[in-house]
Formats: C-alpha cells, structure tokens, sequence
C-alpha cells in the first residue's frame, strides 16, 4: 500500500499534506489508521477546491488509491464498520497521547514526543470523518497542539520546558503554518532533524487555563462499584447503540493491550446498561 502514484501536491491544498504524510509513515504497521488518514486527507481536499484542474487531478488520483486500500483491508473489520474504525483511530491517538504526556511527566523532553504530542492531534482531527468530536477530544486535540509547539519552542531556545499542564489561554498558533511531518515514535528510533512546529502565540510563562491530570484517560486499576438500579430500565435503541460502542471501543483497546482504556469503556456500558444514563 505505497503511497507513489499520487502527483505533487497542489499549493491549495498544503492543508491536508500532514495527513498524507502521517499515513504514509504509519501504513506499513497501521494501514487502518493510515487508509483513514487519507479519508480525512480527501474530504478535507475537496472542501478546500474540487474545480481548479491541478486539484481535481490530485483528489481523483487520492481516491483511486483509497479504493485500492479499501479492497485491501476488504475483511478488515475497521474498515467495514465504522464504529469499529473510529475506535481503533481514536485508541491510536490515545496511544500516541499517552506515551508523550508519559515522557513530558517525566520530564524526558525530545523531538520524538513532540512529535507524538502533534501526531495525536493530528489523529483526533481525522476522527471528524466519523463525526462531531466529543468535548474530550477536542480539550486533548487542544493540549496536544499546544504542548507540541511549547517544549519546540522552549528545545529550540536553549530552555527546559516545565512538565505538565502548565495552563494555556487564547490561541497557540496559525494552524496554516508550516509544520514538518512528525514521526511516531519507538522507544529505539532516533529523532529525526527535520520536524518543526510552529511557535507563533506559543506562552512561555504560567498560565491559568484547562488542566489535563495525570492519566485524564485511564480510569483507576479497581473497577468502580456497579450502580445498581432502581425499578425497571427501560432503554432505548440509541442506549443499545451506545453500550455497544463502548463495548467495540473496549475491544479496540485490548489489541493495542491497553487495559485501563478498555476497562474504562466496559464500565461506561455497564452504566448504562443498568441506569439507563451515561
């Protein structure tokens, strides 16, 4: 599933060139996440211009390729499914998340989790492919960005970063700026020199503003006393419909071998299964 053939890409769509080239990294060990990364990639393309001829060129040449992917990956539940396919992106980005708020805690700053910290972001953006982003993802999607172009900008200048929220007000950057391409990170790969994040409007000093906790996604390791109803439940084909999500995200979890999440989702099911609320 190379990611030659398309032609260059077109000034009017710089857009979406971070998506295409997260999916081109990602492809060989998440052709999923990267077949959706190009979804995102096209649908935001033909938002952007679908008339001018050098961008209808690129855009059919991008869609030949999907459907090349998708006959590929045809009994791929993932990308059958959507409710599956969603999972499995998100838990991807909670995936690169999570290993760099990790490294960030710990105070070990380095380009590779810079470069988690805006591939989660990135991630988060092609979930709108599924629909709207519910209000935690956009609060992290916020975070990550920010916290990619802050320990850039403090790397940069010869600064140590401070660990953690550190809180944040107003705009972080031009999101059409330049930004290079960010490699997800493996505990032996070597940075690579070349990334850059944009600074413009980054703060470099303490503010108050949203807080991300340690671990924001990862409920405790004691799974929290079942709610135990009150008469009957009566619940409604869209609590079906949610239960059964969480249950898919649960088990989109589990193959990444992240515990936490998945006991987190079985226990929002469970709720609802039993109280008829979230």
């Amino acid at each position: 599933m190379a990611a030659s053939g398309l032609p260059p890409l077109p000034p009017p769509l710089k857009a979406i060139q971070h998506f295409l080239r997260t999916a081109q990294e990602v492809e060989k060990r998440e052709p999923v996440v990267a077949y959706y990364c190009r979804l995102y990639a096209m649908q935001t393309g033909m938002k952007i211009d679908s008339k001018n001829p050098e961008c209808r060129k690129f855009l059919c040449k991008l869609m030949d390729q999907l459907e090349a992917m998708k006959k590929q990956l045809g009994d791929n539940e993932a990308v059958t499914q959507e409710i599956v396919g969603c999972a499995h992106v998100e838990n991807y980005a909670l995936k690169m998340f999570l290993y760099a708020d990790n490294e960030d805690r710990a105070g070990r700053f380095h380009k590779n989790m810079i470069k988690s910290f805006y591939t989660a972001s990135l991630l988060i953006d092609v979930l709108t492919v599924f629909g709207e982003l519910t209000d935690e993802n956009i609060q992290h999607r916020k975070y990550a960005r920010w916290k990619a172009a802050y320990i850039h900008n403090c790397l940069k200048n010869g600064e140590t970063p401070q660990s953690g929220p550190i809180g944040l007000e107003g705009e972080f950057y031009d999101e059409n700026e330049e930004v290079g391409s960010p490699a997800l990170p493996s505990q032996d790969s070597q940075p690579s020199s070349t990334f850059d994040v944009p600074t413009s409007n980054v703060p470099t000093s303490n503010y108050t503003g949203i807080q991300i906790p340690p671990g924001a996604h990862a409920p405790a390791n004691t799974p929290a006393e079942v709610p135990h109803s009150t008469g009957e439940i009566r619940l409604t084909p869209e609590d079906f419909a949610k239960a059964q999500k969480y249950c898919k995200y649960a088990g989109s979890a589990l193959q990444y071998e992240d515990v936490s999440t998945a006991v987190q989702n079985l226990q929002k099911a469970l709720k609802l299964l039993t109280t008829g609320n979230e």
